[in-house]
């Protein structure tokens, strides 16, 4: 069979809600999908590799890649600098490989608006109590930050209804499942089938 055209899924959520996790769990758990890795201005936090989490770069090269349009989207969130680089997507998607991004709303806004055949899914925690914990559990931000992400996070929350899907993560395991089922779901539509090798093999006797 011809090989076919990677999907791009997009998956948004207000901070703390667990999209990173549950985007990294997806590409260790199911063959043929890889995590876009985004370019950001921000330290790294503990833990994090550059070229693994995020590529790390200062704000000046991220203002230059601006300018020569490598990005797909961009934006700035909580005073730092993030970015989705088209020439990465465009080479694994082109390779067959599904890719995955975790980015806030306004970024999956523009990646709609450039890949219109995009899926987005959105992650929601099971409760505003839930996800302040959750904020403050992570122990890497001050109380006037968590205070600020659990501001925006009403207004991400606002926009779910531009999506295709929703995921209420309540249970890591149950969310887990379900980005999975949505992206083999993606993966059967009559949209991404091959119809030539159809024709060929089933309709040409």
């Amino acid at each position: 069979m011809k090989q076919r055209k990677g999907s791009l899924f997009v998956v948004s959520a207000p901070s703390g809600a667990g999209k990173t996790t549950l985007c990294w769990k997806l590409c260790d758990s199911l063959a043929g999908i890889k995590h876009s890795i985004s370019y950001t201005t921000r330290s790294p936090r503990h833990g994090e590799i550059n070229g693994v989490h995020y590529t790390f770069v200062d704000e000046d090269e991220f203002r230059s890649m601006i300018t020569e349009g490598e990005f797909v989207e961009w934006a700035e969130v909580h005073g730092n600098f993030y970015g989705t680089s088209k020439k990465r997507i465009e080479d694994m998607t082109n390779e067959g490989c599904d890719v995955i991004l975790d980015i806030d709303v306004h970024g999956a806004r523009q990646i709609k608006e450039h890949s219109p055949d995009s899926v987005l899914i959105f992650v929601l925690p099971p409760s505003m109590e839930a996800l302040k914990e959750r904020l403050a559990g992570r122990k890497t931000d001050s109380e006037d930050v968590i205070k600020t992400r659990l501001r925006n996070a009403i207004g991400e929350i606002g926009e779910y209804k531009n999506y295709d899907y929703v995921i209420v993560n309540d249970s890591l395991d149950t969310a887990l499942k379900e980005l999975s089922s949505i992206v083999i779901a993606e993966r059967v539509r009559i949209s991404k089938m091959e119809r030539d090798w159809i024709k060929e093999n089933f309709l040409i006797i």
